[in-house]
């Protein structure tokens, strides 16, 4: 028996929370992924698929995914690798795409991290190019772009640290015509480990009490530095990304569990807070941050 998920056209944030509350009728059946009709993907988007897929292996039989009709889209999906990479947990369908060479707007296709080792290879690998378009295509300092590789480095150790298991980072500069009407770069992070609430739980939970939840456990880490280690100084990984994306004008948010907890600037109008969503394992952290206005007029005169 195969059960079919139907990927959105715009495969994004939205889409991925969608598409985690509709698998949860597979059951024993064998998932089929149907993104024959996906427009427009980012890299949240796409690595949530990989995520998705991991989570709907049966008994070592993969699930399916049909892969997108539209040739742009797949020549998105060859320049970031995750045809690659879709291929180690899927059974491939559809005409696929060699990786593209050339100028791309990917700064960062998709990685899996399981080590600080590989961690150190993202860091090492980002700068030269980060620094280009951050400085020249969305008008930050060399400073700002050397913050970014911090800010980086701190949310895949996060995966290392917290997670307990490997995970994936993908980062992309993309023009985000149709909410912002600017040049944006995404980073997206994600893994299939203990969550929020299971890293801290052994710590913290008989605190809380009876209003210990995956939200209180978001709240606990984001808010309030709380974090599993006892050293001093430990847990301000998430405050550094927090004020240096504050500063930037940029959004950052964290999914774990059934909750989602942001930092939300001025554009946009998303909830600081959603809980309710369908649980997922792991955490799923989304930065984006925009062009400054002046570069962006300055680009378009």
């Amino acid at each position: 028996m195969t059960y079919v998920l139907t990927v959105p056209p715009t495969l994004d944030e939205t889409a991925f929370d969608s598409l985690v509350a509709d698998s949860a009728g597979v059951g024993e059946a064998r998932a089929l992924l149907d993104a024959r009709h996906v427009r427009w993907a980012d890299p949240y988007g796409i690595i949530g698929i990989l995520a998705i897929g991991q989570t709907l292996a049966r008994d070592g039989v993969r699930p399916l995914l049909q892969l997108p009709d539209s040739a742009d889209v797949m020549s998105y999906l060859g320049r970031v690798a995750f045809i690659e990479r879709a291929d180690e947990i899927f059974e491939l369908h559809g005409a696929r795409s060699r990786r593209a060479g050339g100028a791309s707007n990917v700064l960062l296709e998709i990685t899996p991290i399981h080590s600080h080792e590989d961690v150190h290879t993202v860091i090492d690998a980002v700068p030269e190019r980060a620094n280009k378009i951050l400085t020249e295509r969305l008008g930050y300092s060399r400073a700002d772009a050397g913050m970014f590789s911090m800010v980086l480095s701190e949310v895949c150790q996060n995966i290392i640290e917290h997670a307990e298991t490997g995970g994936w980072v993908g980062i992309q500069t993309y023009n985000w015509a149709r909410r912002l009407g600017r040049q944006v770069v995404q980073i997206a992070v994600m893994d299939l480990g203990v969550g929020f609430r299971g890293s801290l739980s052994k710590e913290h939970s008989a605190r809380f009490g009876d209003r210990w939840s995956d939200a209180t456990a978001l709240e606990a880490a984001f808010l309030q530095n709380v974090t599993r280690f006892r050293e001093p100084g430990r847990g301000q990984g998430l405050k550094q990304i927090r004020r240096s994306v504050g500063r930037w004008d940029g959004k950052v948010a964290i999914r774990s569990g059934s909750a989602r907890i942001a930092a939300i600037p001025d554009w946009d109008d998303a909830a600081p807070m959603q809980t309710g969503l369908a649980p997922f394992p792991g955490a799923q952290i989304q930065i984006l941050l925009p062009a400054k206005a002046e570069a962006q007029t300055k680009k378009e005169e």
